[in-house]
């Protein structure tokens, strides 16, 4: 998911350049680059989330 992320964030600056050469809206290249930013951290970060322990029994005694 990682790689995935880090295309998507390529790709969309590469929109983002278009953009600034007025060949792609702005409108549409700036949010692109933003949300992809924010998927990419977000599944870097979700990977390290501690999940509980695993096995052992459910009793507090």
């Amino acid at each position: 998911m990682i790689t995935t992320g880090i295309v998507l964030i390529l790709a969309s600056f590469c929109l983002v350049v278009l953009s600034l050469m007025n060949i792609f809206p702005k409108l549409i290249a700036l949010p692109l680059l933003l949300g992809t930013i924010v998927f990419t951290v977000h599944t870097f970060n979700h990977r390290h989330r501690f999940k509980g322990f695993h096995g052992g029994s459910t009793r507090n005694s």
